[in-house]
């Protein structure tokens, strides 16, 4: 389903921009119609009482992938030798904190031990090779995982398929086996194909649309496209580019999108006050096309702070490109995106693009019989007429708010600026 973009989230993006809500984005993507708000926990962050506390924190991350404890060279180092103490402790951490998991990732040319790589395979040897690896892994892991990334970064940046071990010896075979093999392994787990640079129309987004069928035609089960979202700022692509993109996956038969590994980095540093305030834009832009599409069930950061982040070292003199700063404070980028998903509630939005901005709010599809008491509201210049009762996160006041000014019972109208006031 792809619809318009709706003007009250585009007036969102300047609300942020002007120090708008920031409330945590979990609970913001679940009340706006999304399954989750999450990040990327490495095995590493664990060890940090601070980062546990922040990745911990469902309200803000209520989604949690494993950066590297689950890819092949971790779980199989050696052939028929499985692993899992590592990625259990985040699984184990996730499910403590309440958290979704999804799985990251079973087949992938990168991060493959030795013995995969120089094996010498023909058809029958590596398809058996396949099919041990995940269902050991996914078998472990079933029940745990919401979705698993099957196939990981197959693709070149002119649609062809990445060289690779299971491309020389199956040729295009190998996606429907590794689908498969999922599959059996745990009927009810998400499977996903995941890579970069698909975010725009382009020869990499229609090989990735061509996977997505060859699947299909092979009578296997592919779920979802998993766009991994490693942007750079002042390149990143349109809300409505996206929208296309997230479409042009649904139409070839996936049923669900998600942006997988978000970071949008500079490249170059320090970032500049109008530098920030373009990155909250563009975490804006992906915001938004996310709440445009019905399928895209939800979005995560590949880190949560600038501290802990994999870009400088990958691209030395790039970075800060993550939702918080140095010292762990929230940046417009996060405002920016609290203040989308809060606009998507409050125009009772919920799994596609809110309506049009009303003088109306609605705040549930049916009303109680009698209302819980409101509490009394402040800053928000009136106190709302016909006895109408807003939710938390729901706007309740600024300036030329004409919606509903009365909070629920035990909330409170907070001013978040001149133009935006919310209950929480």
């Amino acid at each position: 389903m792809h619809l318009p973009i709706n003007p009250a989230v585009t007036a969102a993006v300047l609300l942020a921009l002007s120090g708008g809500v920031s409330a945590q984005l979990n609970q913001l993507a679940k009340a706006a119609g999304k399954l989750y708000f999450g990040t990327a926990i490495h095995g590493e962050d664990l060890n940090d009482s601070t980062q546990q506390k922040f990745l911990g924190d469902s309200n803000d991350f209520g989604q949690a992938t494993p950066g590297n404890e689950m890819k092949w060279d971790a779980t199989e180092p050696n052939r028929g030798q499985f692993t899992f103490g590592n990625g259990d402790k985040i699984a184990n951490f996730a499910s403590s904190h309440g958290q979704i998991l999804r799985c990251h990732t079973l087949v992938w040319y990168a991060q493959l031990p030795g013995w995969v790589q120089s094996g010498n395979w023909n058809k029958d040897s590596l398809t058996s090779v396949i099919n041990t690896h995940i269902s050991n892994v996914v078998g472990h892991y079933k029940g745990k995982c919401y979705a698993w990334d099957v196939v990981n970064e197959a693709l070149n940046e002119d649609g062809s398929y990445r060289n690779n071990p299971f491309l020389r010896v199956l040729g295009d075979s190998y996606f429907a086996i590794a689908f498969d093999a999922a599959a059996k392994a745990d009927p009810n787990t998400k499977l996903y194909y995941n890579d970069y640079n698909l975010e725009t129309l382009s020869p990499k987004q229609q090989g990735a649309v061509k996977i997505v069928k060859l699947v299909k035609a092979a009578g296997k089960r592919i779920d979802g496209v998993g766009m991994q979202a490693h942007l750079i700022v002042g390149q990143s692509p349109s809300a409505s580019t996206l929208q296309s993109v997230m479409q042009s996956y649904l139409d070839a038969g996936a049923t669900e999108v998600a942006f997988t590994e978000l970071d949008i980095r500079f490249s170059s540093l320090p970032a500049s006050s109008s530098g920030l305030q373009q990155q909250a834009k563009e975490y804006g832009a992906v915001t938004t096309a996310c709440l445009a599409i019905k399928g895209c069930v939800g979005i995560t950061t590949w880190g949560y702070s600038d501290a802990h982040s994999w870009v400088p070292g990958t691209f030395p003199g790039n970075g800060d490109a993550l939702l918080y700063d140095r010292n762990n404070q929230k940046k417009p980028a996060y405002s920016a995106i609290s203040s989308i998903l809060a606009a998507a509630k409050t125009s009772g939005g919920g799994g596609g693009a809110p309506p049009a901005a009303t003088t109306t709010l609605v705040t549930s599809t049916t009303a109680p019989a009698q209302p819980p008491p409101a509490t009394t509201t402040a800053g928000n210049g009136g106190g709302g007429g016909g006895g109408c009762v807003s939710p938390q996160w729901a706007q309740c006041g600024g300036q030329g708010f004409s919606g509903c000014k009365t909070c629920a019972s035990g909330l409170t109208c907070k001013v978040s600026n001149d133009y935006y006031s919310q209950c929480v």
